[in-house]
C-alpha cells in the first residue's frame, strides 16, 4: 500500500512511518518542520526515516494549495493519514492565528487532494479536546460536541464537520481519530509528561495545574500506531440504518465515522508523577497552580465502537510506558544538546 502522511516529522506521523514501512508499505511524507517545538527533535525522527528505503520526504506546509495538488497528482496514494496540524490547547490562546491557517486553511488542501487523486481511505487527527465542556464520562464518540471550550478544540471539530461533507458530496471514505494524550519515546516537549521528565531530572519545579486534582488517559504510543495501521486498512462505509430522525455523531448515511483513541484507563495526575518519579529514581518538585483556560478537569474515552469495528484495544501498562518514555528521554536527550 502507497499511504501519504502529513506531519511525518511529528511524533505520531514517525513513529506511525516507521510501522508502515515495517510492514512493506511505501510513505510518503510532509511536513513543514515548524519552530512550535524544538526543530531538532523534529530533525531527528526525519533523519531516522530518512534511512529507509520505501520512504520518500518533501518539506512541504499543507496551507500550499498547488504544491499540495502536485503531490497528490503524482503519488497514486491509497491511502491518506493526515497528521500534520497545529497542537496544544495553551497554546491557541496565545497565537490563534497558527490554528487556523494549519488547522482550518490546510485542512481543505488535503481533502481537495485526496478528492482529485481519489485516496481509497483518508483518515485524520481529532482530539479528545472536542468534548469541551461535556462533564458525562467516559467520552463517547456518540455524544454531542457542540461545547468547545478552546479555539484548538472548535479547529478539530470544524475539521471532523469538512471531512463529512466531503465523504457526502462525493464519496470520499473518511474517519477521524479523537487521541487522548498520547506520550512514549520520541513524543512532543510541549506534552505533560515530557515537560515532567525534564523537569525532574533537571531538579526544576514541574507546574501542575488545578493542584493536581485532575484525570487523565494517557495513551501509550505503540497503542496508538497499532490502532491507526488497522483502521487504515478498512475504510469508513455509510451506517447501515442510519437516519436524519436519530442523529448519531459517531456515524453518518455517508462513508464517515469517528473514533476514540484512547487507554480506556483513566488515572489521577498525581499517579503519574509518582511513577514517573519511581521510574527517575527522582523526587519531582511541585509547583501546584489554579486551572488553565482552554483544560478540563478530566478526560476518559469509551472505546467500544474502535475495538468492535477494528480489534484494537491499548495493551501498555502505565508503568510500562512511562518506564520507555523516562528511559528514552535519559538516553536521547543529551544528544540534541551538545
Amino acid at each position: 500500500m502507497k499511504v501519504f502522511v502529513t506531519g511525518t516529522a511529528g511524533f505520531i506521523g514517525s513513529t506511525l512511518s516507521h510501522a508502515l514501512l515495517d510492514r512493506g508499505d511505501a510513505v510518503t511524507g510532509v511536513d513543514n518542520l515548524n519552530n512550535y517545538y524544538d526543530v531538532r527533535l523534529k530533525e531527528a525522527r526525519l533523519d531516522r526515516l530518512r534511512k529507509r528505503a520505501a520512504f520518500a520526504f518533501e518539506r512541504l506546509d499543507i496551507v500550499e494549495r498547488k504544491p499540495m495538488g502536485e503531490l497528490f497528482a503524482a503519488g497514486n496514494f491509497d491511502a491518506v493519514m493526515h497528521l500534520a496540524a497545529q497542537a496544544g490547547v495553551r497554546y491557541s490562546i496565545e497565537n490563534p492565528s497558527a490554528y487556523i491557517d494549519a488547522n482550518i486553511v490546510g485542512f481543505p488542501n488535503v481533502l481537495e487532494g485526496c478528492r482529485h487523486s481519489r485516496v481509497g481511505h483518508f483518515v485524520f487527527a481529532s482530539s479528545s479536546s472536542v468534548y469541551g465542556a461535556n462533564t458525562h464520562l467516559p467520552f463517547s464518540e456518540h455524544d454531542n460536541v457542540d461545547h468547545p471550550v478552546s479555539l484548538y478544540a472548535a479547529t478539530k471539530k470544524a475539521n471532523e464537520l469538512m471531512a463529512h461533507s466531503y465523504a457526502s458530496l462525493y464519496g470520499l471514505p473518511c474517519t477521524g481519530l479523537r487521541f487522548f494524550t498520547v506520550y512514549g519515546p520520541w513524543g512532543r516537549p510541549d506534552m505533560a509528561l515530557f515537560k515532567f521528565t525534564e523537569g525532574i531530572l533537571a531538579e526544576r519545579p514541574i507546574q501542575v495545574f488545578n493542584h493536581g486534582e485532575m484525570v487523565r488517559d494517557f495513551t501509550y504510543i505503540d497503542d496508538i500506531v497499532e490502532g491507526i495501521v488497522r483502521v487504515l486498512g478498512q475504510p469508513a462505509a455509510p451506517a447501515p440504518g442510519w437516519s436524519g430522525d436519530r442523529l448519531d455523531a459517531a456515524t453518518s448515511y455517508a462513508p464517515w465515522r469517528i473514533f476514540n483513541f484512547g487507554n480506556n484507563q483513566p488515572v489521577k495526575l498525581m499517579r503519574y508523577i509518582e511513577v514517573l518519579e519511581q521510574c527517575l529514581a527522582k523526587k519531582a518538585r511541585l509547583e501546584l497552580l489554579p486551572m488553565q483556560a482552554g483544560d478540563v478537569l478530566a478526560t476518559s474515552a469509551d472505546t467500544g465502537e474502535l475495538h468492535k469495528a477494528v480489534g484494537c484495544k491499548p495493551q501498555t501498562p502505565l508503568e510500562t510506558g512511562i518506564r520507555r518514555l523516562a528511559d528514552w528521554y535519559r538516553s536521547f536527550y543529551p544528544n540534541l544538546q551538545r
